[in-house]
């Protein structure tokens, strides 16, 4: 015995659009027109010199708005905007370098130093080991020994002057260091 299943018959699909409805007219009107807006176009064009004027203000406040570009020449262009740095807030970051006058232990060492080069001064005491006291301290100057006076730096051993360039606080570390300990300096 043979079973035939017959399917039953599908449709063709319609074209796209065929379920639209049918058309109609559109029923003739006048056109719209928007009454004063050829009056405005007049007046701007009449009164040029306002709307530039009033396009540079714009253009200006933009810019001033925006800041300086970077490597503009600005003076200060690296510092962030905001409000004005005082003098006072100035000190308050950076005060401003002192001379002190420091003497070294090694005489040889001092001999080596010219003005502007960068060094770091190291305290060592007996049996405590060494400790950083000031770091990238600049050389103002490297006095010439007086012969003759005692500790003045005229033999090895009683060390040479050097004045170094630091912060306030670093010179009075440098000072009492000095009272203490040996001193040396290390070339940066």
């Amino acid at each position: 015995m043979v079973i035939t299943v017959s399917r039953p018959a599908v449709p063709s699909p319609l074209p796209p659009g065929a379920d639209a409805p049918p058309t109609c007219e559109v029923p003739h009107f006048a056109p719209v027109r928007v009454r004063g807006g050829s009056h405005r176009l007049h007046r701007l064009v009449r009164h040029r010199r306002r709307a530039v004027a009033a396009g540079l203000a714009v253009t200006a406040a933009a810019l001033v708005a925006a800041g300086p570009l970077p490597g503009a020449g600005a003076q200060d262009g690296g510092r962030a905007r905001g409000h004005p740095v005082t003098d006072r807030a100035r000190e308050r970051q950076a005060p401003r370098p002192v001379a002190a006058p420091v003497r070294i232990a090694d005489a040889g060492t001092v001999r080596l130093l010219s003005p502007g080069d960068r060094v770091d001064v190291v305290a060592s005491e007996d049996g405590a080991g060494a400790s950083v006291i000031a770091r990238g301290a600049r050389v103002v100057e490297v006095p010439e020994p007086v012969a003759g006076a005692a500790g003045d730096g005229a033999s090895p051993e009683a060390g040479a002057l050097v004045v170094l360039s630091v912060p306030p606080a670093t010179a009075h570390r440098l000072v009492g260091a000095g009272a203490r300990a040996r001193l040396a300096v290390v070339l940066c």
